[in-house]
């Protein structure tokens, strides 16, 4: 497998790698041939591994197996440099949960790796669960798939034995984070904010177990909880000293957004000091010892274990995983039709499915390892398909990712309805259960309803512009019939005597049309 090593300079965030593989049934080892000494923070051995995204699909993982069987080294611990011990102490995991991370490509960056292994193995032997939690904000009612990678993490770390505790940012969402982001984001009242709390938290229940009745049961928390009633004055007395302007400056999302045109307000340049802050409360409050998140986080991450640190003298830990792109570059959890939900109610059971059967033959196989839980060497067995036999394998991804989201009894009407519209299989009456729909009066019908603004509605065009274009490109149907006029209207006409009609875009999207 393709892993880099590498050392955090100033920034936290300066990387220098190369990777490098070895013969089949020996582990495949990656260190650095050449490091930039940099300093760290006091009491952290701060490095990052991470598997190159481009070449999970053709590169299979060392295995647990591997990793345990490779011959130790014989040179002297004390001549190895910091990337060879970290190398070795990937190599020789035994926490489950963090061999889950590293052999199904969800390890990144990990502070004090080692360490944390023995503490998570120590307290799995004792049948003690060590808390980490991970950070959602309510900037919209449902997290999207984007966020899917994150959930998983919780999953596994829940089925090693540990508690996941589930942190919802009602007071950081006041604030907005301002990694990735160009501009400031719009800022949210109290009213969508709440509203956006209960969209997003519902969807949780379906991959944890919640509860009080053992170690491992997950907890939800919301840090409006403590963040709405700091004071002001006493909050900058007790922690700003713990931050220089220095430092906060070197961190590249800061640096990013310096860069660009749109001005960094100081209220989001606080959004850093918040998510320290909540690691130091989730510390004393839950026992938190463990952080969460994607590489983006790492700068803010570092800040959290360091103000543990240096107030309560608490050893805390940062872990993240890589930021998820398709092979041709893209953003993880956006298509053409806008952005993947996970709520049901805005994207249906079949729309879900059908984004997952349309991976790239590139991305099925590292997919499979992140976002399903086959076993790894079912999925093993699947790098080498090719043609025909790949698609099975993005079948078995869609199937089984939707089936951990929105359970398995929905996969049959989905295949119904993909058997009738484009394989000429089941009747058409069975086989829209699985689609979108949308409902229209009598009275609306008999009056006739342009088909640009239904398939807006249906969600088969994010515009009436688009959904011109598509009926221009001759990819825009009701029924078996081409609509080519983009002013055409659906009438009761076109219902003939049934109570519903389907609309199609191109070749794999659909939606139903039904009379009430």
């Amino acid at each position: 497998c393709f892993v880099a090593t590498a050392s955090l300079t100033s920034s936290c965030l300066a990387f220098s790698h190369r990777s490098m593989m070895t013969s089949s049934g020996s582990l495949r080892r990656a260190i650095a041939s050449s490091m930039t000494s940099s300093p760290r923070p006091i009491g952290y051995n701060q490095r990052s591994f991470s598997v190159l995204p481009t070449q999970f699909s053709s590169t299979r993982l060392a295995s647990t197996a591997e990793a345990e069987a490779a011959p130790s080294s014989t040179t002297d611990e004390e001549n190895l440099t910091d990337e060879e011990k970290e190398a070795k102490a990937r190599a020789a995991l035994k926490s489950p949960f963090l061999k889950t991370m590293r052999d199904r490509g969800f390890l990144f960056q990990c502070t004090n790796l080692a360490e944390l292994d023995s503490i998570m193995t120590d307290a799995a032997s004792k049948d003690e669960a060590v808390s980490a939690y991970l950070g959602f904000d309510a900037t919209a009612d449902s997290l999207h798939v984007g966020s899917l990678l994150q959930i998983m993490i919780l999953r596994h770390l829940q089925q090693s034995g540990h508690r996941p505790i589930v942190l919802i940012g009602g007071g950081t969402s006041k604030v907005g984070d301002p990694t990735g982001k160009d501009e400031s984001r719009v800022m949210l009242t109290d009213e969508i904010i709440k509203k956006n709390t209960d969209g997003i938290s519902k969807v949780f229940e379906k991959f944890l177990t919640f509860g009080d009745t053992t170690p491992s049961d997950a907890i939800m928390v919301n840090n409006d909880d403590w963040l709405s009633s700091i004071s002001y004055l006493e909050f900058l007395r007790d922690y700003g000293q713990h931050f220089t302007i220095n430092r906060m400056l070197s961190f590249e999302s800061v640096k990013q957004r310096l860069s660009r045109e749109a001005p960094f307000s100081f209220l989001e340049f606080n959004y850093m000091i918040l998510q320290a802050y909540d690691f130091l409360e989730l510390n004393r409050r839950y026992d938190a010892k463990l952080q969460l998140g994607g590489s983006d986080q790492w700068g803010n991450m570092i800040s959290g274990c360091e103000l543990g640190r240096r107030v309560d003298g608490a050893q805390l830990y940062a872990l993240t995983a890589p930021l998820i792109t398709t092979s041709d570059g893209k953003k993880m959890g956006k298509t053409a039709g806008g952005a993947v939900w996970l709520n049901a109610d805005k994207l249906s059971e079949y729309d879900y499915w059908q984004f997952w059967r349309n991976t790239s033959d590139e991305d099925v196989i590292r997919f499979l390892k992140l976002f399903t839980e086959l076993p790894l060497e079912e999925i093993e067995t699947m790098e080498g398909w090719e043609g025909a036999d790949i698609n099975k394998a993005k079948i078995v991804l869609a199937d089984e990712a939707t089936t951990l989201l929105h359970g398995r009894d929905c996969l049959k009407a989905i295949h119904d309805t993909i058997d009738s519209m484009f394989k000429g299989g089941k009747s058409a009456a069975a086989s829209t259960e699985g689609l979108n729909r949308i409902f229209v009066s009598d009275e609306e019908a008999s009056e006739g309803i342009k088909f640009i603004d239904l398939f807006v509605k249906l969600e088969l065009a994010n515009s009436k512009k688009e959904a011109r274009r598509l009926i221009q490109g001759g990819g825009a149907k009701v029924g078996d019939e081409k609509i080519v006029d983009e002013n055409a209207e659906l009438n009761k006409d076109r219902f003939g005597g049934a109570n519903e009609v389907t609309l199609r875009a191109g070749k794999k999207r659909a939606g139903v049309v039904e009379l009430q």
